[in-house]
């Protein structure tokens, strides 16, 4: 037992789980807790607005699979980290964003500065706390990590009021965290297993379906193993971008709306879909009815609520990627001879030739891949990028291929315009000796344009790539091919100047007028101590195609216009 405040026991709590950053924003509710980190040695990284201290924690969580930390005042501190910790609960990622909150005889009564977080937050996180009594601090922080962590990992609310910080008493830190009622089933049930396997070995034309699980659980290995075995060509969700390295013959490359011709028509020839750390989408089956009705679908997945909850699956497995993967690949050996060709591979080639011949090559529809292939060509294989929302985002996702797990981060079920800029922060924290890019769109970067200020002030230099069309890109795309060109409040008009706002903060700002310049500035921005805008001009008319309508299905893909 050790007597200290509720703020010296938390921060000692945080420390005791190896907590390294805070991102945040102080306000009267956290003042205690502030107090105590200015004594500490956990570095704080002030944003300039709350919903991008929970972004950078997000960045920093999928880059390095660590839990990441952000933290805000109550009331409209607390609700301002809303957006990103819903962003947070939708891609499975481990945050814990701890707030402030009035004192525990105000709650309730309306007083200045207070907010349901706890109510507000319940729908959008694994779980929430409230510590009504200082010496629950430390179990509560321990609970809080294991949560966010474990199982099918998210974010986790603590919601601390300020008399709870305040208060001395003797405090005692558990040496180990048991939850009553929450046990994450990590292991495969063996005969689910033999039975997958059967039906793999027995697959004529087998194809996997990677999803963001694979990447969570480490399994991008034993993915690789079975594809290979099987010469199953390897489609992914955009969460699963970087499970599957994309430079390898049998992968296809991300699926759905706005997937790629070849991986969107060879789902549905498929006759066995291994589906691993995947929620079936609307983005990624289209309309989920038409979605691989002649397939039998094998759905690997840790989280028990998904297994039906969107589509119809033939054998259900719940448990862990990693583990599971490699106990199917064990049975596999045993039944499956190794070979290098397949009719159902020389199908897989036969339609690559086909799109390859059968794609636009002109400049105007090439320019935003043109860009994102050059991009490839410039960083490592172990470079991070994070994308913005938008077409940006989808062309990223078509364009740019990615090699290895966790540097590819990107806004996936919640789509939330300016993740990708504090997302790039919080990144480049986690693995500050990495180049960390941030694919933009005009429209998404102004929403936390802001923190280029932070960037600077705490020495996070990134680089930004915003694709400037001066539209609000995808929008406008839906109203260009459904709504008859009625641009209706989508037109940003050039507002603003991001070299003039860029060196506002302090930072570099360029804008470039061909690939060379491009190549160039990128070169150089990678290589700089503080963080570089790119501004690249593009045309307001460039589409994202390939595309699925919404609420059709893959076989009804717009393949160009």
């Amino acid at each position: 037992m050790v007597k200290m405040s509720g703020a010296q026991a938390l921060i000692e709590a945080l420390k005791q789980q190896k907590v390294d950053v805070i991102f945040g924003l102080p306000g009267g509710a956290v003042l205690p807790i502030y107090d105590t980190i200015y004594v500490s040695d956990i570095r704080h990284i002030l944003v300039k607005h709350e919903q991008c201290a929970a972004h950078m924690a997000d960045g920093y969580a999928r880059a390095s699979g660590r839990v990441g930390v952000c933290m805000a005042t109550s009331g409209p501190g607390a609700t301002n980290l809303v957006t990103g910790i819903a962003n947070a609960y939708m891609d499975s990622i481990p945050i814990v964003a701890i707030t402030g909150q009035v004192p525990k005889p105000m709650i309730g009564k309306d007083g200045f500065q207070e907010a349901d977080i706890i109510g507000i937050t319940t729908p959008i996180t694994k779980y929430n706390f409230q510590p009504k009594h200082t010496e629950e601090i430390p179990k509560v922080i321990a609970e809080a990590f294991y949560l966010a962590s474990t199982g099918r990992p998210g974010p986790v609310v603590i919601d601390v009021p300020r008399d709870v910080q305040s208060e001395v008493v003797e405090v005692k830190f558990p040496s180990k965290v048991e939850i009553r009622g929450y046990k994450p089933k990590y292991d495969p049930h063996p005969i689910q297993v033999k039975k997958a396997a059967e039906m793999l070995a027995q697959a004529e034309r087998p194809m996997i379906l990677a999803g963001g699980g694979v990447i969570i659980s480490g399994a991008s290995q034993e993915l690789q193993s079975i594809a290979e075995l099987l010469l199953a060509p390897v489609s992914t969700s955009l969460m699963g971008k970087g499970a599957f390295p994309e430079n390898h013959p049998l992968s296809l490359g991300m699926l759905g709306m706005h997937g790629l011709v070849e991986s969107n028509k060879l789902v549905l020839e498929a006759d066995v879909l291994l589906v691993v750390g995947l929620r079936f989408s609307d983005r990624t089956t289209g309309k989920v009815e038409e979605f691989c009705p002649e397939a039998k679908i094998i759905h690997i997945d840790i989280d028990t609520a998904e297994i039906g909850k969107n589509a119809k699956v033939d054998l259900p497995i719940v448990a862990d990627a990693k583990k599971t993967l490699s106990a199917i690949y064990e049975q596999l050996v045993q039944k499956v001879t190794k070979k290098k060709s397949s009719p159902w591979l020389d199908r897989v080639k036969q339609l690559r030739e086909q799109v390859k011949n059968q794609s636009k090559t002109g400049e105007r529809y090439l320019k935003p891949a043109t860009i994102l292939r050059e991009l490839r060509k410039i960083l490592p294989e172990d470079a991070i990028v994070t994308t913005e929302v938008g077409q940006n985002q989808m062309w990223a996702a078509q364009h740019f291929k990615v090699y290895k797990p966790r540097t590819f981060l990107s806004s996936g079920g919640l789509g939330t315009m300016g993740f990708g800029f504090p997302a790039a922060l919080g990144a480049k924290v986690a693995k500050p000796n990495f180049p960390i890019v941030d694919i933009a769109g005009d429209g998404s970067f102004i929403m936390t344009e802001q923190d280029l200020a932070t960037s600077v002030l705490e020495k996070i230099p990134v680089t930004v790539i915003i694709m400037n069309n001066h539209m609000l890109g995808m929008v406008a795309q839906w109203q260009r091919m459904f709504y008859g060109r009625r641009y209706s409040a989508t037109d940003l008009n050039g507002v603003p100047d991001f070299v003039k706002l860029t060196e506002a903060y302090g930072a570099h700002g360029v804008r470039v007028g061909d690939i060379k310049e491009f190549s160039e500035a990128v070169r150089k921005a990678i290589k700089s101590d503080v963080t570089t805008v790119i501004d690249v001009p593009i045309s307001p008319e460039e589409n994202v195609l390939p595309m699925v309508p919404a609420g059709k299905g893959l076989k009804e893909m717009i393949w160009e216009t």
